[in-house]
């Protein structure tokens, strides 16, 4: 059994214009997580995380509330293989 996997999740909500992004990518790299975030054009903010299960849980977490500004209504959770992926990038 591996220690590391993938996440693929969606958030909705208030969650743009509000750093969400750039937030997520501050708490990604304190936990050594690499992966990206991106803005949909129907609101939501997809986020692509690839870590340590333990960390991906914490960050998870942490998706489900966002920043100071952000109103997080809904927070999906998509389990992903490993991938090996460099960095935490917001596209």
């Amino acid at each position: 059994m591996t220690n590391q996997a993938c996440m693929r999740c969606y958030i909705s909500g208030k969650v743009q214009g509000v750093w969400y992004r750039a937030s997520a990518q501050r708490e990604a790299k304190k936990l050594d997580i690499t992966g990206w975030a991106r803005n949909l054009d129907d609101g939501r903010v997809e986020v692509f995380a690839c870590g340590k299960v333990d960390d991906l849980r914490l960050f998870y977490t942490w998706l489900k509330e966002g920043p100071d500004f952000a109103v997080v209504e809904e927070c999906t959770y998509e389990e992903l293989i490993w991938q090996e992926y460099q960095g935490f990038d917001t596209l």
